[in-house]
């Protein structure tokens, strides 16, 4: 794997700071089993981290204007994200739901999706991280309203420290009709349902 452009460390660098952990835990990163997983874990983190090496803005960059006047709510839903937590760099694993209401240009759905997966593949805090996925599309794309629902299993809490299981976690961003119409927000809701079964 090549090293990511805005960072100093190298491949060789990460590989030596995974076998001095696997020591700290108690393993003997010489042993056979282990041998190649200094490597493996960079590669991963090369992976779960490309969001890093990734302009969310640039996507929204394309839009379409030939939409026949089309100025309803656009609801993108159940957008499935893997993220990190930037406390404990355990797995958050769960759900984006993103609506907004056009200003005479629409963007491709699956650019909303590529935004939710540049800001998901970095370490991230929930809150956090449906703020910028709201405010990149408010910003760029300049539409009347945005609303953005994230849902969150966080294996921080489910596999250490409380150990709670079945529980998750939901964010949400309302920016302009959205945050300012209670009518335009409630119908965002029931669109996406959060925490409900569809039929």
């Amino acid at each position: 794997m090549a090293e990511s452009p805005k960072s100093p460390v190298t491949q060789a660098q990460a590989e030596a700071a995974v076998r001095t952990l696997l020591e700290w835990a108690g393993e003997d990163p010489t042993r056979e089993g282990l041998l190649d997983t200094p490597r493996r874990v960079a590669e991963a983190y090369g992976d779960w981290f490309s969001g890093y090496r990734e302009d969310p803005r640039a996507y929204m960059a394309r839009t379409f204007e030939e939409v026949a006047g089309y100025d309803e709510m656009i609801v993108l839903r159940d957008i499935e994200y893997e993220s990190h937590c930037e406390h404990h760099m355990a797995p958050i694993i769960g759900r984006v739901h993103v609506g907004y209401v056009p200003n005479g240009r629409v963007v491709g759905i699956s650019k909303l999706a590529r935004v939710v997966e540049a800001y998901a593949r970095r370490f991230q805090v929930q809150e956090k991280m449906t703020a910028q996925i709201a405010d990149c599309i408010q910003d760029v794309l300049q539409p009347l309203g945005v609303g953005v629902v994230v849902e969150g299993a966080h294996e921080c809490m489910t596999t250490r420290g409380i150990h709670k299981r079945g529980v998750s976690m939901v964010t949400s961003r309302m920016r302009g009709s959205f945050h300012d119409d209670a009518r335009t927000r409630a119908e965002f809701l029931r669109f996406i349902e959060v925490g409900q079964a569809r039929r």
